[in-house]
């Protein structure tokens, strides 16, 4: 075996061995979610933002806060409302006095965006325009502000939250910034064996405490492992085509995306389905992507990504409903044959 070779192989235990480690310290305090918080990390280390939409009370701003401790990150969060402005989010430009020369001058004071792990708790109560001062954050990792451009802090990432029932007093995420989360996760409810050990940590006393696992630095250059892991072209080829089903009237459209779709997703989908599957690969000790990989990111990272038509709407089809079958109904690869009743 080469010396290349094992240097890859051994990079690719720590980082199992790193991620097993974060899930045992999350779950020193979150019960339960397993999948919700292996996909939360999945996002991190492929460099996204996640969605994370449930009731009030499944403990999405816990799992947040977790986070933060595990990797040693700057927390900050913002709670959005109706009259929160985009200044209140980026930072502004106030006058400062120099107490010797008295002279003034204008100094930038940060906003809260300027950390590294983000909560925005019911960002969806934000107006557009407020909404809008997160778009170059998330995909620039950097804010304008008095025509000068600030860099944010590596590595960045935001969580935001909304709650799916009370839509009073809301606005509805805008395509943009909906399309710049890496994942949307819905978060169930807990079963009874994780309420009851919800119960018994919250009303005996105890207070778990997560330990930090990684920091800043170790973040990225996981960051980076994760890009060079091998794909090869006729799976990569599958995600793409995955991506091409949901556009109406396309080439690979399929009939529940002509019925009920009205706009497809983008090409971060792709980007996405990609990512995500070699993360999926490293955990399960392969350094290639499979076509079961890129299957099981489909849902989180293409359900906030489609937009049903009035049709479909009217029906009360769901974005995975249509994933679903449009799974089901994309093959492989263009020289099989499905077995379509």
């Amino acid at each position: 075996m080469s010396e290349e070779k094992k240097g890859v192989e051994e990079q690719c235990r720590d980082f199992r061995r790193m991620f097993e480690s974060l899930r045992r310290e999350i779950g020193k305090v979150i019960v339960g979610y397993d999948e919700i918080v292996e996909s939360v990390l999945t996002s991190l280390f492929c460099g996204g933002h996640v969605l994370l939409e449930g009731v009030p009370g499944l403990g999405k701003t816990l799992l947040v806060r977790t986070l933060s401790d595990v990797f040693s990150l700057e927390f900050r969060r913002i709670q959005f409302t109706p009259d929160l402005m985009p200044a209140d989010i980026i930072g502004t430009n106030i006058v400062m006095e120099d107490a010797k020369t008295g002279k003034r001058q204008f100094e930038f004071q940060r906003g809260p965006i300027f950390g590294q792990i983000i909560l925005a708790d019911e960002i969806n109560r934000a107006t557009p325009k407020t909404q809008s001062a997160m778009l170059e954050a998330m995909q620039e990792h950097s804010v304008t502000s008095g025509g000068q451009i600030r860099k944010l802090p590596e590595p960045f990432m935001v969580l935001a939250t909304q709650n799916p029932i009370e839509q009073e007093g809301t606005y509805p995420l805008p395509e943009a910034q909906l399309d710049r989360f890496f994942f949307k996760l819905v978060v169930p409810y807990t079963n009874r064996q994780e309420l009851r050990t919800i119960v018994d940590r919250t009303t005996t006393g105890q207070d778990p405490r997560a330990d930090s696992v990684v920091g800043a630095e170790g973040i990225v250059e996981a960051q980076e492992l994760v890009k060079h892991v091998v794909i090869a072209e006729h799976v990569q080829d599958y995600a793409i085509r995955l991506v091409l089903a949901t556009h109406p009237q396309g080439e690979f459209a399929a009939e529940v995306t002509n019925r009920f779709i009205r706009f497809g997703s983008s090409p971060r989908g792709v980007q996405a389905l990609v990512l995500a599957g070699k993360v999926r690969a490293m955990l399960d000790e392969r350094y290639h992507v499979s076509f079961d990989d890129i299957e099981s990111a489909a849902l989180p990272a293409l359900r906030h990504r489609i937009l049903l038509n009035f049709e479909g709407q009217a029906e009360g089809i769901t974005s995975d409903e249509v994933l679903a079958e449009i799974l089901q109904n994309t093959p492989k690869t263009l020289e099989q044959k499905l077995d379509v009743p």
